[in-house]
């Protein structure tokens, strides 16, 4: 992910009320094409990692985490997370021009036009929740795909996103402002899927009580990795080297090797993508292609690379899967796929995924067997029994 990314939080007044739905017998699933019963709670701890030095800093690797979960019913009535409420000690001076030369919008204007539904620092629901540990693109940040954290939080998720420090746009730690480094990139590969299995290793003793909010609140029969373009190849790593993932979903990206081929996997992909392009297309079919089993891939007909984040609510006219494209980068001028079927066609193909392969929901399987979007998207299934 190369372009840079702050982002805000979740449309869950998607208009997908009218899509016609599947017939399914049982009631015991939520329909994915819905967002879920529960409202969404969202908080920001820091997690140090003392048993690594972090190229860029020097210091203990320290990761800025964002948590999205199920909140109890009185959050329905709370006020909204705003879009400042992410940036840890709030929006300082140094920040604020940081986000003018991004998007020519001050703070207090993302905060006008920033989707939320999410509440900050909500109570946890009672219950027991899978977890879902998301990694960014490269140049992205922890919050840049909250249409589908807080879509997954609502339908009794919780998802665990951390800046990877120096490869995220910017990360704010003791209040500095730690910006993107390219020459991090290959220490960050490295970094990437430590981070992911250090994230699942804090989230454990938080279950176990390490922070009061969450204990005994998290299942971790099996966890799953996720990402998006970066995060998407982070994912795909984690789940190679580390055998407590359990199921994958992969947004735009996916390394040259791969060892993990049973290992359940959603891959997702635009067909339009200019970032990663035509090679990193044929990689991703590639890896799905050497799946063995339990593997699906959705590729978006008019999609691009940012489909897969929450940069339509930025920029409408962002470019490459979001607003106007030319075919192949060169060709006649199209409209990528609407931000409301976009994120209305992920959301609800991650919640029948999730349920099938985290909850055990069989319920899930017709839908995941069928193409609902067969004018905007292709849908290849193999090895499912």
């Amino acid at each position: 992910m190369k372009r840079p990314v702050f982002f805000a939080s979740l449309l869950l007044a998607l208009t997908i009320a009218t899509i016609p739905q599947p017939h399914r017998a049982s009631t015991k699933a939520t329909d994915p094409m819905k967002p879920g019963t529960f409202p969404v709670g969202v908080t920001t701890t820091v997690l140090v990692d003392h048993s690594r030095t972090d190229a860029a800093t020097n210091e203990a690797r320290t990761l800025v985490t964002e948590i999205w979960y199920p909140a109890s019913d009185e959050a329905h009535n709370l006020p909204k997370n705003k879009f400042s409420d992410f940036i840890p000690g709030g929006i300082t001076p140094q920040f604020e021009t940081l986000l003018k030369m991004a998007y020519k919008k001050s703070a207090a204007e993302m905060n006008e036009t920033f989707w939320n539904s999410a509440v900050r620092d909500a109570r946890v629901r009672e219950g027991k929740f899978p977890l879902i540990v998301f990694s960014h693109g490269n140049g992205g940040t922890r919050t840049q795909n909250t249409f589908w954290c807080d879509y997954l939080a609502s339908h009794g998720y919780v998802v665990v996103s951390a800046d990877h420090t120096a490869n995220a746009r910017v990360t704010i730690i003791k209040s500095k402002p730690i910006l993107y480094r390219n020459d991090q990139r290959e220490n960050s590969a490295v970094d990437r899927p430590k981070d992911m299995s250090f994230l699942l290793d804090q989230m454990t003793l938080w279950n176990g009580g390490a922070d009061s909010r969450f204990s005994g609140k998290l299942d971790l029969s099996k966890p799953v990795a996720a990402g998006m373009s970066f995060g998407s190849m982070t994912a795909i790593r984690v789940a190679d080297a580390d055998p407590r993932f359990k199921a994958v979903i992969a947004m735009s990206g996916a390394p040259e090797a791969h060892t993990n081929l049973t290992v359940p996997s959603l891959y997702m992909l635009g067909e339009e993508d200019r970032t990663i392009g035509p090679k990193g297309n044929a990689r991703i079919r590639d890896v799905f292609a050497k799946h063995q089993r339990d593997g699906f891939l959705l590729a978006m007909k008019d999609g691009g690379h940012y489909s897969f984040t929450d940069i339509f609510k930025i920029d409408k006219n962002f470019g490459d899967g979001v607003g106007k494209g030319k075919r192949g980068g060169e060709g006649a001028e199209f409209n990528y796929t609407s931000m409301e079927t976009t994120y209305a066609i992920i959301n609800s193909y991650s919640i029948a995924f999730l349920g099938v392969y985290v909850r055990g929901e069989r319920e899930y399987l017709p839908f995941l067997q069928k193409n609902h979007w067969q004018a905007e998207m292709v849908w290849d299934v193999k090895g499912v029994e």
